[in-house]
């Protein structure tokens, strides 16, 4: 390939570029020197980064690794990508802060749960590596060792939970076979409700996974019995899990932003909803993530309104900062209609190479960026790229994903309403779910020529998701094609109003106490219900304290939102005390208590002067009551005790003798 020398030096302006033909081979020395120097280095060469970080040592300073010969230079679009180039080169230079890690101990014990000759031969494969024991769903028909290796028992495995290291497992059906059994296992009286610890499982039942999403629990392997190179991988997978692993711990979870419930009424609940392995489980007023079984595909991150779930592996405003600088630099660089094509590396990358390696390449103004899950992309990224000038925006899955994808189709949902909502015609989000390198070639060569902001944003920001979509947001709508105040999104946008029945509403103020944001809001001095629209974030729980059911969600995007003021929903005038004048409640609701209570109860007979104690403050009321002697048992009427048990016993006895 022949980079655009040129075009790189215009986009990355504030670095110095160096350019060579041989620097892994002929021109080393060149390397050696520069990587002695100080300062943060970006080499564009993946295939030989081994060779680049050994020859460069300890080195204070950072080196970044990108590739731009599949990306880029390998295309029929080579000669035109320099802009591309200058693109992947500045993402690259953005630093990304360590991540927090999780270790996971294993002490090789392994169960191997099948069904039939299949289970007993991994069990063999696996006995000089690993403490074993093999469990049949049927021993009936298998004949016994010679002599004992590993144990082999008989069961059904009900239900299982737990992560690598420290499965748990609850076994119905458990037999163990007697040592004295000849020709076929003779087995003891089978028991139920067994449970089972291991730090391995290999499931070779054939049946229905034990865990959802099983392809991403750690140190759950399971293979077709039927398919003897499966079983083999999952043999040889399972033979080197003994010790300790680190993971990445992908989610930071701060329990005290949650909105998840409160006074034991739900609220928002979406991180349960799409969690794919079990891995979010309610936890009081708050959920609670368990990092040993998460497997990082950020569902709960993306969807989390307020913030408490926040992506680590990078966190949102890192990927958006690089996301930024490879936008502004392929408009530095004049690069135009760029399209952002969002993968990951297990799965994009080897599809981006096979297209570069046997096909035309990427064209030269599409845009690969990769992340760690497709999923843990929030709606902050798509906004924030709109806002930085990109033209399309495509997400390249797998044909059959790993796991759900729900939480990324409705952020793209919700992207396309806002999109739309502010003039931006055409097909500007879509996914591209393929496996085939010629169907994603085919996919972008059709995607066509869209124009994006001709002067994009510069805003560069950090904090939590929510602020940076703020303000993503907020610069979107400056430079839109169309200027409009408010755009409705689809049930479940984490942005939005509320609207009240205030007919209804007895200004209870059970709502504010139940707000987690502050959205809604009381008044010390009156009778009075606010509402911030910025600060609202969907979570439901207003609706689902309000006793009168007077409450419901509006989703939608009101820019002018930021910088309103509160809003007053209801306003009454107050209840004043008449004894001393003290403000304690809603007039009306005083009213209409009092109404229903005179000449009604018996507290209160019609025209008697305890009647005023309705509509006094705590105080005065209790003050009254001593200066009445008031005696809350003279007067209750008279009930029927209720009837016991020697009540009815009398009663038959009675109908017995004169029966």
């Amino acid at each position: 390939m022949r980079p655009d020398v040129a075009a790189i030096k215009r986009g990355c302006s504030k670095s110095e570029i160096r350019s060579f033909r041989h620097l892994c081979g002929a021109e080393l020395d060149h390397f050696r020197k520069i990587a002695a120097t100080d300062g943060a280095l970006t080499v564009a060469c993946t295939q030989q980064a081994a060779q680049f970080a050994d020859e460069a040592g300890e080195r204070p300073d950072p080196i970044s690794f990108v590739n731009i010969r599949e990306t880029a230079g390998w295309s029929s679009d080579g000669a035109r990508a320099g802009a591309k180039m200058a693109a992947l080169l500045a993402s690259a230079s953005v630093p990304a802060p360590d991540y927090p890690l999780v270790t996971l101990s294993s002490e090789g014990v392994v169960l191997i749960y099948g069904r039939d000759e299949a289970a007993i031969e991994a069990g063999r494969l696996l006995a000089d590596h690993l403490d074993v024991t093999v469990m049949l769903k049927q021993l009936d028909e298998v004949m016994p060792p010679t002599a004992t290796v590993f144990p082999m028992v008989k069961g059904t495995i009900r239900s299982a939970k737990g992560h690598f290291g420290a499965f748990e497992l609850a076994i119905d059906d458990y037999a163990r076979p007697r040592p004295s059994s000849r020709d076929r296992f003779v087995l003891d009286a089978p028991r139920s409700g067994v449970t089972s610890r291991c730090d391995i499982v290999i499931d070779l039942s054939g049946g229905m996974p034990l865990f959802p999403a099983h392809e991403l629990r750690d140190g759950y392997l399971r293979a077709d019995p039927n398919d003897p190179t499966a079983v083999l991988r999952a043999v040889l997978s399972a033979r080197d899990l003994v010790g300790s692993f680190d993971k990445p711990k992908y989610v930071d979870f701060t329990p005290s932003l949650c909105a998840h419930s409160r006074s034991k009424r739900t609220g928002c609940h979406r991180c349960l909803d799409l969690c794919p392995t079990g891995a979010i489980t309610p936890s009081g007023d708050h959920v609670a993530i368990d990092p040993n079984i998460c497997a990082g595909c950020g569902q709960c991150a993306a969807a989390c309104p307020t913030g408490a779930a926040s992506y680590a592996l990078p966190p949102a405003d890192t990927q958006l900062h690089q996301i930024r600088a490879m936008l502004l630099t392929y408009h530095e660089a004049g690069g135009t209609n760029a399209v952002l094509l969002l993968h990951d590396s297990p799965h994009g990358t080897p599809l981006i190479d096979a297209l570069a390696r046997h096909g035309d390449g990427l064209p030269a103004n599409v845009l690969p960026f990769a992340v760690n899950e497709l999923t843990q992309l929030g709606l902050e990224a798509i906004v924030g790229a709109f806002a930085y000038g990109v033209s399309a925006v495509r997400f390249l899955l797998r044909a059959k994903p790993r796991h759900d994808v729900t939480g990324l189709l409705q952020t793209i949902g919700m992207a396309e309403a806002i999109l739309g909502g502010l003039g931006f015609a055409g097909r500007r989000l879509a996914t591209i779910e393929t496996d085939d390198p010629d169907a994603l070639s085919e996919h972008l060569a059709g995607i066509g020529t869209l124009a994006g902001i001709a002067t994009p944003a510069t805003f560069k920001t950090v904090g939590k998701r929510r602020d940076l979509l703020r303000f993503g947001l907020s610069e979107l709508h400056r430079l839109a094609p169309q200027q409009v105040d408010v755009i409705a999104l689809p049930p479940g946008a984490p942005i939005g109003a509320i609207t009240v029945d205030t007919g209804g509403c007895t200004l209870c103020l059970s709502c504010v106490s139940a707000c987690p944001t502050g959205a809604l809001r009381d008044d010390p001095e009156r009778p009075v219900l606010k509402f911030v629209e910025d600060a609202c974030v969907q979570c439901g729980l207003c609706q689902s304290t309000c006793p009168e059911k007077v409450i419901s969600l509006k989703p939608q995007i009101d820019f002018r939102a930021a910088r309103a003021s509160a809003v007053i929903i209801k306003e009454e005038e107050p209840a004043l005390c008449v004894r001393c004048g003290t403000a304690f409640g809603v007039k009306s609701t005083i009213d209409r208590i009092a109404a229903k209570l005179e000449g009604r109860h018996w507290m209160y007979p019609a025209g008697d002067k305890r009647i005023a104690a309705l509509r006094m403050c705590a105080d005065c009321r209790v003050i009254l009551m001593s200066e009445q002697q008031f005696d809350p048992f003279k007067g209750v009427p008279e009930r029927t005790p209720p009837r016991t048990t020697d009540d009815y016993l009398r009663q038959r006895e009675g109908k017995d003798n004169n029966g």
